[in-house]
């Protein structure tokens, strides 16, 4: 699907999941990025890391690390960068989604400009 192509990750999201990958010694397994009705500003993200694929994923890849999202949740990352941050108080995925009218202190919920 060419919509895949919008939405990407950094660097920095590649290598920390090559790096789950080889560790759980697991070469299908990839990021799940998903988008569901909740939290407190009106949708949340999930993040799993998952080794299936269904019949309405879609992937993006970058240096054989692989994100993959399903075509419902799509729309709600279009040109979202996945990234991975590490800093003295931890380290973790965020997603920096241009569709993201507001989002809430935790940074896992959002509203839309839709």
């Amino acid at each position: 699907m060419s919509l895949a192509m919008n939405m990407t990750m950094s660097d920095s999201a590649a290598g920390r999941i090559a790096a789950t990958r080889d560790k759980r010694g697991n070469p299908k397994l990839m990021l799940r990025v998903t988008v569901l009705g909740g939290g407190c500003s009106g949708f949340k993200y999930a993040l799993d890391f998952d080794d299936q694929l269904h019949a309405d994923d879609v992937t993006v890849e970058k240096n054989g690390a692989v994100l993959v999202t399903d075509e419902s949740s799509l729309p709600f990352l279009q040109n979202a960068v996945v990234d991975y941050e590490q800093s003295l108080i931890g380290a973790s995925f965020k997603i920096k989604n241009p569709n993201a009218a507001s989002s809430c202190g935790c940074g896992n919920s959002f509203s839309t400009k839709m």
